[in-house]
C-alpha cells in the first residue's frame, strides 16, 4: 500500500471534526495503518487510534499526532477550504476548520508510519503511532490514559511529537526544558440585578461589572508578575443580555491563563480570583461570582538529554542551519500527559508551515504579526510542500534516533 499524502491532507482539511468527534478522521487513520501492516486499536479515549509495528527486540517509541479541529470559519480562500459545520458540546451550530494544523500532523504521522514500515528491516524495536483526539479541548491525552492506554499498547521508552507553526517551511525548532506553557481556563459568571435600560438606578449592571473586571485583569501580568517571568491572561469571550433596552441579571466570560513556572501560575490564579471577587463586591453584586475551572494541563517539559539526542538526529537530517531553538512558546499542549503517565521523557518540536519567501518579506518589512497568520486564525493555512515532507522526515529521523 502506498499513501498519497497530499490527497489525504486535502481530504482532512476539507472535512475537519471537532474535539471527541473525530470519527471520520479516525476511520481514515485506522484503515491506512492496517494497510501498512500495523496492529490497530480504535476507540481509545473516545476516538483515539493507535497502530503498533514491531521489528524484533529493541527500544519502544511512541509517535503522537492530534486530530481535532476548531470552531472557526475558514477565510483562506483556498480551493480546498473547509465549509464544514458541526454541533459543538453546548449544542451550538458552528463552523469547523483545521485552524491549528492538526490535519498536517495526522498526514505527517501517517507518512512516517509508512516510511518506518517500508524500512522495517533497517531497525529493531517497536513503533507506536498514536492519533489523539481533543487536544484543543485539553482532555484528549488524559482520556486515552484513563481508558487504559498503557495497558493496551507497548510501554514506550520515549514520547515524540511535533506541531506545525507559522515559521518558514523547511525549518524545525526544538527547545529543551519548559517548551510550551501551562494553561488554565476559568469560566466566570457575574451576578447582577436586571431591569429596564431606562432605569439603571434600579439595577446592578453585570455587564459593567464584567467589563470592569476584564479591564482590571490586564493589570495582573503587568503589575503582579516580575519582568523576568512570563504569564499571559486573555479573555476569550464575554456574553450578556438579549435586548438593547434590558439590563440583564448576569454576564459570563471566559479566561485563559498561560504560565511556565508553578509559582507564577499559583500567583496569577490567586490574583485573577481576587480581582473577580473584588469587582463583584465593589459593584454591590447580590451574590458572589461563580468561577468554574475548565481544562488545564501543565507545562510541556522537554527532557534535556532526550532533546539533545533527538536534536542531533534532526540536524543530521536537515542541516544545523535549519534546526533552531525558538525558545519557550506560550501555546499549550497536552502531549506531556502521555509521557508523564508512562513515566518516560518527552521530546516535542515544531516545524514551519509558512511560505519561506512570504515569511522573509514580512520579516524584512517588520509585518510578521499582521502578514503571517498564526495558529487559530481563520487565515491559517500551511503550504502543502515542503511542510508535509519536512514533517514526515522529522518524525522518521527522530524515531530512528531511538530505534536500534
Amino acid at each position: 500500500m502506498s499513501l498519497d499524502l497530499e490527497s489525504i491532507y486535502l481530504d482532512l482539511h476539507r472535512h475537519p471534526e471537532l474535539s471527541f468527534a473525530e470519527h471520520r478522521t479516525a476511520g481514515i487513520v485506522a484503515e491506512a495503518l492496517r494497510g501498512l501492516g500495523y496492529e490497530v486499536t480504535e476507540g481509545i479515549g473516545g476516538t483515539g487510534v493507535v497502530g503498533v509495528l514491531r521489528s524484533g527486540p529493541g527500544p519502544s517509541i511512541l509517535l503522537r499526532a492530534d486530530m481535532d479541529a476548531l470552531p472557526v470559519e475558514e477565510q483562506t480562500g483556498l480551493d480546498y477550504a473547509s465549509t464544514a459545520r458541526a454541533t459543538d458540546r453546548d449544542g451550538n451550530d458552528v463552523p469547523v476548520m483545521h485552524a491549528c494544523g492538526h490535519d498536517s500532523h495526522v498526514t505527517c504521522l501517517l507518512g512516517a508510519a509508512e516510511r518506518l514500515a517500508e524500512t522495517r528491516d533497517e531497525w529493531r524495536g517497536t513503533v507506536t503511532a498514536l492519533f489523539q483526539p481533543a487536544e484543543e479541548a485539553g482532555g484528549g491525552a488524559r482520556a486515552m490514559v484513563a481508558d487504559g492506554l498503557f495497558d493496551r499498547i507497548p510501554k514506550p521508552d520515549v514520547v515524540l511529537g511535533q506541531h506545525v507553526m507559522p515559521a518558514p517551511a523547511g525549518v524545525v525548532g526544538v527547545h529543551a526544558g519548559p517548551a510550551f506553557a501551562a494553561t488554565d481556563d476559568l469560566v466566570v459568571t457575574m451576578h447582577g440585578r436586571g431591569g429596564h435600560g431606562s432605569r439603571p438606578e434600579t439595577t446592578i449592571d453585570p455587564i459593567l461589572m464584567a467589563a470592569s473586571t476584564v479591564t482590571r485583569l490586564q493589570g495582573v501580568v503587568s503589575r503582579e508578575v516580575a519582568g523576568t517571568d512570563t504569564a499571559v491572561v486573555s479573555v476569550g469571550y464575554l456574553r450578556a443580555g438579549s435586548k438593547i433596552n434590558i439590563i440583564p441579571s448576569e454576564a459570563e466570560f471566559g479566561i485563559n491563563i498561560r504560565t511556565y513556572d508553578e509559582g507564577v501560575r499559583a500567583r496569577v490564579l490567586t490574583a485573577v480570583r481576587r480581582v473577580i471577587e473584588a469587582e463583584a463586591e465593589a459593584s454591590g453584586a447580590p451574590r458572589p461570582p461563580e468561577i468554574v475551572e475548565g481544562e488545564s494541563f501543565p507545562v510541556l517539559y522537554n527532557d534535556p538529554d532526550a532533546t539533545a539526542r533527538t536534536a542531533e538526529a534532526l540536524r543530521a537530517a536537515f542541516g544545523a542551519e535549519r534546526v533552531i531553538d525558538l525558545g519557550p512558546i506560550t501555546g499549550s499542549e497536552d502531549v506531556g500527559e502521555l509521557a508523564t503517565a508512562a513515566g518516560v521523557p518527552l521530546v516535542y518540536w515544531v516545524f514551519g508551515g509558512e511560505d519561506p519567501q512570504r515569511f522573509a518579506t514580512a520579516q524584512a518589512n517588520g509585518t510578521l504579526e499582521t502578514d503571517i497568520p498564526s495558529n487559530h486564525s481563520p487565515h491559517f493555512a500551511p503550504v502543502i510542500q515542503p511542510t508535509l515532507s519536512v514533517g514526515v522526515d522529522a518524525l522518521v529521523a527522530a524515531a530512528r534516533a531511538w530505534l536500534a
